[in-house]
């Protein structure tokens, strides 16, 4: 099981790219506290009218920290963001790795703005452990102890007030942003996956939600979603508020403690004034640094939430279903041979309790027509799932002389293909939404394949293979997604083509066309499995199967 602290793992950067910019952090925040120091030291001393060659070494320590602080600042943005942007492209690339075997079907029970909250919002959070959590603590941390080892040099009472102030402020700042804050911060990302959700839903199913009159229940559930992250992301604002406000106290209270524990020292003359501008002021510089503690402890809150959430999303190990310890792709296609061969197949859904498909004998000749009928849940696209692996079977399944459980799943479906009931369409024109078929068709070869499956007077009608095609296919219908589908897969070439309910989203008054344009545009050499629970024309197919309860009859 995948648990936040290995996201957390997987998101610091190594070492060698980490370590320049904490080093440039330490010595950014370091030379700030110098440059007030040597300030402090150079005023005072410079008003007792003393020669200048008594202040000549603090003048250059004045340029020198000066100098350092702003180019170790730009150093440290430069190598911490480089670090953690690397480390964030690497992290959210392992997560897409990890996906792939899970969808479409190991995914079936996680909404589309969860997983795109983890990919996209959560992942983007993670840079922020070690930019805005470790990186701060380990130079506030070290920074802060150099100050107080500086400040004991100079007065040891001075130096534990400073110590004692430090350490009220750290408890104080991080209780109290505990205390006003986490649970705001930890709703954060669930309460922006939920608008995700909500957005999805509303401008995926907008015409459906106007049709029956819900657009406006939808509408509601979006602006309360929205008001409710805002709300969250406000409290934490206020929290983050506090506690700097609480550091600010501090800071002053560190500074007049300081004065009041020197007075006696300065009474008896053991301490110099400009030692004693030292000892009151470099708090002020102090604090300032010490400011990011809080905040580190804000984001770190935050990112543990977000590491929560795609832990939650994306699971070590496939469920139960889903194909597991496949081996590795070779880019080469499985030969068809003498055709597709199932004997006593068996499947079952991730989370499912019972068996969708049990005791399947089935076999499919190359160049045959097989129709698979069934009433609804028979197990009709199970079987469709089965044959491109994206669910695991039990059984026999080969294609040709090979078993195809010992063939990788993406070798598979170079020979196996899948036109499923809801084709995905990208918002892009018709060209593009063809070529990733096969990239080197020119425009010859994609207007001939929408020729074949009956597009080519649609195709002129819309101007060209320049036309776009709408988010997830909105500016086509049904059928004309189906038939874009089919063109996609005949350029790719499949020997054995499953056909999952291609008219399921068709009037029936055009099903029996689409079937029979879908059907006369496939070659003689292909096998095709069509599932559908509609009639299909008389001389279509070669054979019909029935699927009943998982079984056939």
């Amino acid at each position: 099981m995948t648990t936040a602290r290995d996201v957390l793992r997987g998101a610091m950067p190594p070492v060698r790219r980490f370590w320049p910019g904490a080093a440039s952090a330490f010595i950014s925040e370091a030379s700030a506290v110098g440059l007030l120091a040597t300030s402090a030291w150079l005023i005072v001393r410079s008003s007792e009218m003393v020669p200048v060659l008594y202040i000549s070494v603090a003048v250059v320590g004045v340029r020198f920290f000066a100098l350092t602080r702003s180019v170790f600042r730009y150093l440290d943005r430069l190598a911490g963001h480089d670090a953690a942007l690397r480390q964030l492209a690497a992290t959210r690339t392992d997560m897409v790795r990890r996906l792939i075997p899970l969808a479409p079907d190991g995914l079936t029970r996680t909404k589309r703005g969860s997983v795109l909250g983890a990919l996209v919002d959560d992942v983007d959070d993670l840079q922020n452990l070690p930019l805005r959590v470790v990186q701060p603590l380990l130079a506030s941390a070290t920074v802060a102890l150099a100050a107080v080892v500086l400040v004991t040099i100079i007065s040891w009472p001075a130096g534990l007030t400073l110590l004692a102030c430090l350490t009220v402020a750290g408890l104080v700042a991080v209780g109290w942003g505990w205390a006003a804050g986490a649970r705001a911060e930890r709703a954060i990302a669930p309460l922006r996956s939920r608008l995700a959700d909500a957005l999805l839903d509303h401008l995926g199913s907008l015409d459906v939600l106007l049709a029956y009159g819900a657009e406006q229940a939808s509408r509601t559930r979006i602006h309360e979603a929205d008001r409710k992250l805002r709300r969250a992301i406000i409290r934490r604002a206020g929290a983050q508020a506090g506690a700097a406000g609480i550091i600010s106290l501090l800071a002053g209270a560190a500074s007049l403690a300081a004065i009041l524990v020197t007075m006696p020292a300065v009474a008896a003359g053991t301490l110099t004034g400009p030692d004693l501008a030292v000892a009151v002021l470099v708090p002020m510089a102090v604090f300032e640094v010490f400011a990011a503690v809080p905040l580190a402890a804000a984001a770190w809150r935050q990112v543990y939430a977000s590491a929560e959430r795609i832990a939650a999303a994306i699971p070590a190990e496939p469920p139960a279903g889903i194909v597991r310890d496949e081996p590795v792709a070779n880019g080469v296609a499985p030969a068809l041979g003498d055709g597709v061969v199932l004997r006593n197949l068996s499947a079952t859904w991730p989370h499912a309790d019972a068996t969708a498909l049990h005791g399947v004998d089935l076999e499919i000749r190359p160049g045959e027509r097989l129709l698979v009928v069934g009433s609804s849940g028979a197990g009709k696209s199970t079987l469709a799932h089965v044959l491109v692996r994206f669910l695991d079977s039990t059984g026999e399944y080969r294609i040709g002389d090979t078993d195809a459980h010992a063939i990788a799943s993406d070798d598979l479906r170079r020979t196996v293909g899948l036109c499923e009931q809801n084709p995905m369409l990208f918002d892009e024109d018709i060209r593009q939404n063809l070529l990733f078929a096969r990239e080197n068709a020119t425009d010859a070869d994609l207007e001939a394949v929408l020729e074949r499956v009956g597009l080519g007077p649609w195709l002129r009608e819309r101007g060209g293979l320049d036309a776009r095609v709408g988010e997830r296919g909105q500016l086509v219908s049904g059928g004309q997604a189906q038939r874009i589908a089919l063109a996609r897969a005949l350029l790719h070439g499949f020997p054995v083509l499953v056909l999952d309910e291609p008219t399921a989203g068709v009037d029936p008054a055009a099903s029996d066309a689409l079937l029979t344009d879908l059907l006369s545009a496939v070659e003689p050499h292909q096998c095709v499995v069509l599932i559908s629970h509609v009639t299909v024309p008389k001389g279509l197919v070669d054979r019909v199967v029935r699927l009943e309860r998982g079984a056939l009859v």
